[in-house]
């Protein structure tokens, strides 16, 4: 069978390969397959990028267009500046469907397909029987799905007709592997999408099999690098709102499977802006409100730091219909927007047995909203920096033994920064969340900056004077000092005159007296 490894026993060709491989790209991965006999031996290589030839390689700006390498069975590959094809294949297509039609023992179906030409539909019956790959051994499981994959996105004339059938089935238990088999049939959907086109939209509908894939095996730690390129890929194959929300959906049904709860909150909110803001119909609709009651009751349940952050949920326009068509939870994300823990208790009075029918833990959102109001408090009390203990216990209806525990818990949920005094019984505040920012925060804001308007006014006032009489201290030391310096040079002057009239005629007589010297030795 045509296979895409380079056999271990191919000799010293094997370097040879390997050396020009690595001249042509930085990135090559080559798969090397023990005790594999080629028979007849490969003789043709493949190597570009989707829509290239061959000869015209180029390297454009990185872009993020393939599945991530990891440290998993199921993400392997090498994450190139560009998509590779690393193709290893002898004969021609039509052998190469016959030779897989024989492996699945549907040869009688496809030979006449094949002798008449019609090498699409003798593919079709080849992706037909694909299933019965998984029935494979281990080891040929993967040279097989290779194949079959090259036939497809790089032969076809019409891949998209066959692939849905090719996941289908890749979806299905591999019988002849269970420990390995998930990473195999994961490896050969990641091998699908890379090799298509960045742009192709072909790419959405593996990509939606994949993660169909990932939620049912419980392996989204291996898929969550690749969350973050989502939104751009989904640009990229300029899909509509609808199809982008199912993959947003996708994403956090497994990413809620898996624990990641901050993963699958940021998704559901990713889902609900997909809606039109301007089509009430829509905001409306049963699958806008499931998404939005989903959504609030994550972020109600979850007492972490990314979980105190309401405003976002709230401004969200299908979040906002539910004021219409559940006016209760609208009430209650309003309670933990921008209420406190009275406001909470009041609701859950008014609103008795509610929290139970709705399946929300009181003890949890009790604890959220204490911390919630702690934060309030906080900020309230952030012009003069302190909040005494007994204010604290009662906003959080706690003992006041307890308070300096909810100062520990408000701390690490990253609402507050400041420190506790023990002697004086305050809490003194660093930095405060504003849990809302309103016209009264706005106001508050413009305090704060008047005042420090007025004080870099003050110390500017200051400044320019100190700085003015220093300029003039200046002035008036660089004057003494020229005054000084004009009294002395007066002084030196009169002196060097007198002693000019007094030495003219000593000099005369030093200078007749070396003039006698010089002529006595002359002689």
């Amino acid at each position: 069978m045509a296979e895409n490894w380079l056999p271990t026993n191919f000799g010293g060709a094997y370097e040879e390969i390997e050396d020009l491989l690595d001249d042509l790209v930085d990135d090559v991965v080559i798969y090397i397959e023990p005790d594999f006999e080629p028979d007849p031996p490969v003789h043709e290589i493949y190597l570009s990028s989707p829509g290239e030839e061959d000869d015209d390689i180029e390297e454009p700006d990185p872009i993020d267009d393939e599945i991530p390498a990891q440290n998993s069975p199921f993400f392997n590959m090498a994450e190139p500046k560009f998509t590779p094809q690393l193709v290893f294949v002898d004969g021609s297509n039509n052998d190469l469907i016959q030779e897989l039609a024989d492996v699945l023992k549907i040869s009688d179906e496809v030979k006449p397909l094949i002798e008449k030409d019609q090498r699409e539909e003798a593919l079709a019956a080849v992706v037909r029987a694909s299933a019965n790959f998984n029935s494979m051994p281990e080891k040929e499981f993967g040279p097989a799905y290779n194949l079959l994959i090259y036939l497809v996105v790089q032969q076809s004339k019409d891949p998209k007709k066959h692939l849905p059938i090719m996941c289908q089935n890749l979806l299905k238990p591999i019988t002849s592997s269970p420990v390995n088999g998930p990473g195999l049939a994961l490896g050969a959907l990641q091998t699908i999408f890379n090799l298509l086109a960045v742009d192709n939209p072909v790419r959405y509908n593996v990509l939606l099999q994949i993660l169909r894939f990932v939620k049912m095996h419980n392996s989204y730690d291996s898929f969550q690098p690749m969350v973050a390129r989502i939104p751009r890929w989904l640009d990229l194959w300029d899909l509509d709102d609808e199809d982008k929300r199912k993959v947003f959906i996708e994403i956090s049904d497994a990413a809620h499977e898996a624990g990641e709860q901050q993963d699958a909150y940021n998704q559901l909110l990713l889902a609900l802006r997909t809606f039109d803001v301007n089509d009430q119909e829509e905001l409306k609709s049963a699958e806008a409100q499931q998404y939005s009651l989903r959504a609030l009751k994550l972020v109600l349940g979850i007492n972490k730091p990314w979980a105190f952050d309401l405003a976002a949920l709230r401004n969200l326009a299908p979040v906002q219909a539910l004021s219409d068509s559940h006016p209760v939870y609208f009430e209650l994300l309003e309670i933990f927007a921008e209420q406190d823990l009275e406001d909470f208790n009041d609701f859950n009075e008014e609103h008795e047995g509610f929290l139970e029918k709705e399946h929300l833990d009181f003890e949890v959102l009790q604890t959220k909203m204490r911390l919630l109001t702690f934060a309030s408090l906080a900020a309230a009390h952030s012009q003069n920096n302190e909040v005494p203990y007994a204010i604290i216990a009662k906003a959080l209806q706690i003992p006041s033994e307890q308070v300096e525990l909810w100062i520990i818990d408000v701390i690490r949920a990253e609402l507050v920064e400041g420190r506790m005094s023990q002697r004086d019984k305050v809490f003194r505040v660093q930095k405060a969340t504003h849990r809302v920012f309103s016209d009264k925060q706005w106001r508050e804001l413009q305090v704060r900056i008047d005042a420090w308007r007025a004080t870099l006014v003050s110390v500017t006032g200051v400044l320019r004077k100190s700085q003015a009489e220093a300029e003039a201290a200046r002035e008036r030391e660089a004057q003494e000092i020229e005054r000084k310096l004009q009294q002395a040079s007066l002084g030196d002057g009169q002196q060097g005159g007198g002693q000019r009239r007094g030495g003219g005629n000593a000099g005369g007589r030093n200078q007749q007296q070396q003039t006698r010297q010089r002529t006595d030795d002359d002689d």
